[in-house]
């Protein structure tokens, strides 16, 4: 730290202003006199994107040849934070091979709405899943001397206007979704980098939000890296140096740096603050380079491997009948373009240049499947054509199962713009129809970066998600539809069964620059359990070819006072014929009704791999957070006091065990007292119910209102509903209770806070 001071004294006011922007796309400056070098980033949430001198922000340029791994909508429905972990390392190491000091990425934005045309890049619509994930993701990378970049912070959850628009969010929901999905990962993980989103949240631009970023980002979270703005993020860059945002990317050709060196020279700014700002860069900075390997290297086909591995694992079998698994005696038709021209990536700055692609009519033949294939539709348009359907009609008419290989193109789905429905392209319903009439045995093999409608689902008998499963896709497809693996995947969000049934539907994208989050805390599964509105597939959902039994639920105690932890136990048997993976939810139900709140909340998970027979006794912790609400007024979190409940399941949808719990809370805290103050609100403390008697008990024949507070039998219904919602102020409305008298009452009631 010391000398770091020392090196900064040594710098010039220019200097100093220069290193909070970039030289370039990709590169930091030097300040070659002092030793000062640069760092070099890189998009990376599921592969490197370095490149060379033709650099751009949005992949229109190729990059260097990396490993594609499967997007984060996919690594999500592994649920195993062991895979995210590996993948990390495997970013790193491929980092440090590349001259690459920090991998930009995980992203880790709540999925409001299946529109946005970025979910791919993103976890899920459970701040709980999508934290952790995020957080392994993290250790892995930076595991290996790379450091990662958490982004886009905070709130970046639509691409509609997304350098402009204002994400109008109230406190709690802020606190439990939308922050809680980076706490874990910042506070657990600790990244180098954290990266500031492009819109505003709540009037002002995150790239100038002092709250997001020091209050809570350094100060409560205890962030030690430096924050760098998304590519183009900046809007005012002396604020924005001031709230904590320190590095402008891309280079601004010395304009910002200019303006930096203005407001210190003309006492707009402290040079303390750049100072602080540079300390934070440096700190990084000469992190990395003693990390670096100079002479690193990578195995690309060891790198091949694991992307298989992790996007089998990450597959979901949403639907089967029992037409799956596939073996070589079927005679099977493939149909569909995606199969031999996959789409295994998103669209925009993730976009990789893979080191080789694998699709799945490779993999079919390699194995010696017995199949045919006809294209059934075009990808790059979406118009029918009777001729491709009635060929593929005829292949699925002569085979034993008709294998479709469907989803979205890119340009359906990509960064920069949202999604406008649901629905696949009309030539790939089409084949639907067309192959579903002359086959009973249809399975759809889907490729898509976020949730799609399935007005055909009972016309096919199985359905595997793909999502965008990274360059050996093909691989991966194959060993789950010929039953090498079982399925294990599960959704790390809701499938609705329309676009109207979803959270925000009633209020994405916005009007004109300003989005109100109108649905609250109720996202995802929280809202379509609360409602009882069914999904088309629900939050967890996910198949296999084995089955499993759950079993013994235990807790390590009966109640809970909020201090250390609890421990939740169960056994899981895989009671089926094959070896498999089984991903274990653990929900809590608050059931106090102390705030509104959700039905129940994820708090835990385990992925459990399991032989035909064996038994696994699975252990998860609760602690005091896990029992918590958000308290916007006082600005803590808060433990109710009451019952909840324990609930293990399969997935959302599905609890195969609950329990219920005692729950000691905190002490019930007094309403900010004035004259508006509620009676009815007084009374759920003793202390103030005990003062209220004291000053109302000669006044109470006169407001009969007052039954239920006197403690008096029986009484009026309307009368104690009329009383519960009576301000203070109205006893000198209705009664004898006089101004002096409420100065009283108001002054004693606030000695007890």
């Amino acid at each position: 730290m010391s000398n770091l001071k020392t090196l900064i004294e040594q710098m010039t006011l220019e200097e100093k202003a220069g290193l909070c922007s970039g030289d370039n796309f990709w590169r930091t400056k030097v300040v070659e006199r002092l030793g000062i070098p640069a760092i070099n980033l890189s998009d990376g949430p599921h592969g490197l994107r370095a490149q060379g001198e033709e650099q751009d922000h949005l992949g229109v340029n190729d990059s260097k040849p990396a490993t594609c791994f499967p997007t984060a909508a996919g690594l999500a429905s592994s649920w195993s934070v062991e895979r995210l972990e590996q993948l990390g390392a495997a970013l790193g190491d491929e980092a440090q091979t590349e001259g690459l000091h920090v991998v930009l990425g995980p992203g880790a934005n709540i999925k409001r709405s299946p529109l946005c045309g970025r979910n791919f890049e993103y976890f899920s619509e459970d701040p709980m899943l999508s934290s952790h994930l995020a957080a392994a993701h993290i250790r892995g990378t930076q595991s290996r001397g790379v450091g990662s970049s958490l982004k886009h912070f905070a709130a970046n959850n639509q691409e509609h206007r997304r350098m402009s628009v204002d994400a109008r969010i109230d406190e709690r929901t802020l606190r439990e979704i939308y922050l809680a999905s980076f706490e874990h990962a910042v506070k657990e993980a600790r990244p180098w980098t954290v990266m500031c989103a492009y819109n505003r949240l709540n009037g002002e631009y995150c790239s100038e939000h002092s709250r997001l970023l020091t209050d809570i980002l350094r100060d409560e979270w205890g962030f030690e890296g430096f924050v760098v703005s998304d590519w183009g993020a900046v809007n005012e860059r002396v604020p924005g140096l001031e709230a904590g945002m320190e590095l402008e990317m891309p280079a601004s050709g010395g304009e910002r740096d200019a303006q930096i060196v203005a407001a210190v020279k003309e006492g707009r700014l402290e040079e303390a603050v750049l100072d602080r700002a540079v300390e934070r860069l440096l700190r990084i900075t000469f992190r990395a380079h003693d990390a670096r390997k100079d002479s690193a290297e990578f195995d690309a086909e060891a790198h091949h491997q694991l992307a298989r591995h992790i996007a089998r694992d990450s597959m979901v079998l949403l639907q089967n009948d029992g037409t799956l698994p596939l073996s070589n005696e079927h005679r099977v038709a493939v149909i569909g373009e995606f199969a031999e021209r996959p789409r295994y990536q998103g669209g925009g700055s993730s976009h990789v240049n893979a080191t080789r692609v694998e699709t799945l009519l490779e993999a079919l033949r390699s194995r010696d499947a017995s199949l045919d294939y006809t294209k059934g539709f075009e990808i790059d348009r979406d118009a029918p054509d009777q001729q491709l359907e009635q060929d593929a009609a005829t292949a699925a008419s002569h085979a034993d199962v008709a294998v479709l290989c469907l989803g979205l193109p890119e340009r359906h789905e990509s960064e920069g713009y949202d999604r406008t429905h649901l629905n696949l392209p009309a030539n790939q319903l089409a084949l639907i129809e067309a192959v579903a009439r002359v086959q009973p045995n249809t399975v759809v093999v889907l490729a898509n970066g976020s949730p799609i409608a399935m007005p055909w689902v009972g016309q096919v008998s199985a359905i595997l998600e793909g999502y965008l499963g990274g360059q050996a896709v093909g691989a991966a497809l194959a060993d789950l539809l010929y039953g090498e693996v079982s399925p294990s995947g599960k959704l790390a969000e809701t499938f609705p069964q329309r676009l109207e049934d979803t959270p925000a539907h009633l209020n994405f994208p916005g009007e004109g620059d300003v989005v109100r989050y109108g649905e609250g805390i109720f996202v995802g599964y929280r809202h379509y359990d609360t409602l009882g509105t069914e999904p088309l597939f629900p939050f967890g959902h996910g198949l296999s070819y084995s089955r499993f039994d759950y079993a013994n639920l235990t807790l390590s105690a009966s109640d809970f006072d909020g201090q250390g932890s609890l421990t939740i136990s169960c056994d899981i048997t895989n009671s089926g014929e094959r070896e498999a993976s089984e991903i274990v939810q653990l929900y809590l139900s608050d059931q106090t009704q102390t705030v509104p709140v959700a039905t129940q909340a994820l708090r835990g998970f385990d992925r459990v791999a399991l032989a035909p027979g064996e038994t696994a006794r699975v252990e998860l912790r609760l602690t005091r957070r896990d029992f918590c609400w958000y308290d916007a007024q006082r600005g803590d979190w808060r433990l109710p006091t009451g019952t909840f409940e324990v609930r293990i399941g399969a997935s959302s949808r599905d609890i195969r065990l609950s329990q219920t719990l005692d729950v000691q809370g905190d002490d019930v805290a007094l309403p900010v007292i004035d004259r508006n103050t509620l009676l009815g609100d007084l009374q759920r403390r003793e202390d103030a119910t005990r003062v209220l008697r004291q000053h109302l008990a000669d006044i109470a024949d006169e407001l009969p209102m007052l039954n239920d507070l006197m403690a008096r039998e029986g009484g009026d219904d309307l009368m104690n509903a009329m009383g519960h919602y009576l301000p203070l102020r109205a006893l000198v409305s209705f009664s004898g209770f006089t101004e002096a008298r409420l100065e009283n009452l108001l002054k004693d009631l606030k000695a007890l806070a």
